[in-house]
């Protein structure tokens, strides 16, 4: 893993806009739809290579290849395991099942803010939203698809230099979430079985080359979607969580892990997001070279200090979010750098790598934040880096 060792480097969380013209084929994707596959197939190398010359072009460092050809950072994983059914939700998954926040505790605390149609549930109006249920061994299947996001993202960055290149996947953890399991024993049978299916994509991102990145925001979303849980229970799930998760890394050199977390709400109030204070020392047990997670948004920004608490292997990178997803309002470039030089200040220059809050597109029909905006954000982002790193190293 590359880290910083004479100016800030710069990079994102993964997902980024889809171009337009693939917008119908992913949200059909979505929904379990079916879709023309060769179709696909042939439009996503000029897809890949196009967000790879755009992510160079604006000047970011370690880059991916913007998820363009996943419907979602989760859903795309539907296709690359066995072992689950699609249904229609039960009555009592319908609200879920067309809000993610419905029955967390943001929502219960601002139905009149969430209740209205939302990027979430838009264009679901008169279908019966689907569930995975697992009611067969799982497997992994999905390797078709995951040699083609290899070569794609080989083929583009053969063209476009980079300092450093990174594929998401999901976590086990994220997988099992609200996927009911009817063939495993116990629940921890059930999300072993996921994590060693997902095991074998994050081997293989690794054997091409690749930083691996594990998307995770249910580790610390779990809190503030079950409104019934304490701090103590929740604490209790997340170091199971936190074990299973390290297990299934288990000889993947840490160096070539990234971990990242958020609170997935993006617009919001979002005043019942879990404080950092009551996970870090879980967050840090993680087998990962760097975390990412959000210091931008002005629910988490007076974190940074927290970081001082907590012990990391020598060497470990931190990515905190230095822009975010959560408003539109483009930072300004000084007030970047300001916050990548005080993670510098606890962990030293060359281990902070300057990031973003979440994905700008965790869904492919994400529309919070208009494609220019979000370029305008990574400009910021990299203008700040540059500020930065002119103080950091005392140049002119």
């Amino acid at each position: 893993m590359k880290h910083s060792t004479d100016r800030i480097l710069t990079t994102h969380v993964g997902s980024l806009p889809r171009p337009d013209d693939m917008l119908e084929v992913l949200t059909a994707k979505m929904r379990g739809q079916p879709v023309d596959e060769q179709a696909l197939d042939a439009r996503l190398p000029g897809a890949v290579a196009d967000i790879v010359r755009q992510q160079v072009d604006h000047g970011l460092d370690v880059i991916d290849d913007g998820e363009v050809g996943k419907p979602s950072f989760i859903l795309y994983a539907d296709e690359r395991l066995s072992g689950f059914d699609q249904r229609d939700a039960p009555e009592s998954e319908i609200a879920r099942a067309r809000h993610y926040l419905a029955g967390s505790r943001e929502f219960l605390a601002f139905p009149e803010y969430y209740q209205p149609e939302t990027a979430a549930s838009r264009g679901t109006e008169g279908q019966r939203p689907r569930q995975s249920v697992c009611t067969g061994p799982i497997a992994y299947k999905g390797h078709k698809q995951l040699q083609r996001d290899i070569a794609n993202f080989k083929a583009a960055l053969s063209k476009f230099s980079a300092v450093e290149a990174f594929l998401p996947a999901v976590s086990p953890n994220q997988i099992a979430y609200r996927r009911p399991n009817e063939y495993y024993r116990t629940t921890q049978e059930y999300e072993l079985a996921i994590a060693e299916a997902l095991r074998e994509e994050y081997q293989a991102i690794v054997a091409a080359g690749f930083l691996l990145q594990i998307d995770d925001p249910q580790l610390v979303t779990h809190y503030m979607r079950n409104p019934e849980l304490s701090i103590e229970d929740y604490r209790r799930w997340a170091e199971q969580h936190v074990e299973l998760l390290n297990h299934t890394l288990r000889d993947i050199p840490r160096e070539k892990i990234r971990f990242h977390t958020c609170y997935s709400v993006a617009f919001g109030p979002r005043i019942h997001d879990m404080e950092l204070k009551d996970v870090i020392d879980l967050v840090a047990k993680i087998r990962a070279g760097a975390h990412s997670f959000e210091a931008a948004n002005p629910r988490h920004e007076h974190e940074w200090t927290l970081w001082e608490t907590v012990k990391l292997p020598e060497g470990t990178v931190l990515i905190p979010g230095v822009i975010t997803q959560s408003t539109a309002v483009v930072e300004h470039p000084e007030l970047v750098a300001q916050r990548i030089e005080r993670f510098a200040g606890i962990v030293g220059r060359e281990n902070v790598i300057g990031g973003v809050d979440c994905g700008f597109a965790s869904t492919a029909r994400s529309a919070d934040m208009p494609t220019s905006v979000v370029w305008a954000k990574l400009d910021a982002l990299v203008e700040g880096a540059r500020i930065a790193s002119k103080r950091l190293w005392g140049r002119n």
